[in-house]
């Protein structure tokens, strides 16, 4: 039986998600331990020390150390798999962010209640932006009309596109409140914070449809905050590329520049 199976997880679309559904079954082991030797231990305790056994107190306690070797050992295991399992694969997954030719970089910027995907384009150069460009509808980014950089940039709503088999680096913003980036197939969530540029990575396995979702209580309309992850081959990808990205004219102009943000 697979370990999605046996935890009862989300199916597994990720290249780092094995190593975390392995750190949750050791979690759940040890918490199942703990929740049977203390169940345990409430059953005798009852059975021995009740009323009618016990009819008069018992003034001189426990003189054995049992309980405190067995919090020795919980807390020797909570150590183990901080230090030998939990702060690795941090080390490894979170801080060593790919440095590849074949990388795509994305931007989200969550808001009440969306997620905005900024894509960068032929040129993988993101515009840059600020607040005064800033349309709800034409712009929601406020990507600088008159960035070269920006040119052949586009932004989608809810709609994150990407390849299976390439490292996907994903920075993550907020306009407003703590939002929460949440991938359950590919084992991703990250906090989105107002002010700060959060970079999050992960490598996708398989083709399909998953669920964006935010796991932070972010104000009335959190329950309608979804989008829709959709990973492609690769030919699919560069064919929805071609068909989504702005043209550019032989100058580096966009087509048609003025209609693009108008």
């Amino acid at each position: 039986m697979k370990l999605t199976e046996l935890l009862f997880l989300p199916d597994l679309a990720s290249s780092h998600g094995h190593e975390i559904d392995f750190i949750i079954l050791l979690i759940h082991l040890l918490m199942g331990v703990l929740f049977v030797g203390w169940g345990l231990f409430f059953v005798v305790t009852m059975a021995r020390f009740n009323r009618r056994m016990n009819p008069k107190a018992n003034y001189h306690g426990v003189k054995s150390h049992v309980s405190s070797y067995i919090e020795i050992g919980v807390v020797a295991a909570e150590v183990l798999l901080l230090i030998g399992f939990s702060l690795p694969f941090w080390a490894k997954q979170v801080n060593a962010y790919p440095n590849r030719g074949d990388l795509v970089e994305v931007r989200v910027v969550a808001e009440q209640f969306a997620w905005n995907i900024h894509y960068p384009g032929e040129d993988g150069i993101f515009g840059s932006s600020h607040p005064k460009f800033l349309d709800t509808q034409s712009n929601p980014l406020g990507i600088d009309p008159d960035d070269p950089n920006g040119f052949d940039d586009f932004v989608m709503i809810n709609e994150l596109h990407l390849p299976a088999g390439r490292p996907a680096l994903v920075h993550l913003s907020s306009k407003d409140v703590v939002h929460s980036f949440a991938l359950p197939e590919m084992r991703v969530k990250q906090d989105a914070i107002p002010g700060l540029s959060i970079p999050t990575w992960f490598t996708p396995t398989k083709s399909g449809n998953f669920e964006i979702a935010c796991a932070q209580l972010c104000g009335i309309g959190h329950y309608r905050m979804r989008g829709q992850m959709i990973i492609h081959h690769e030919e699919e990808f560069q064919s929805w590329l071609a068909r989504n990205a702005p043209v550019l004219n032989e100058d580096g102009t966009v087509e048609e520049f003025d209609d693009f943000w108008n």
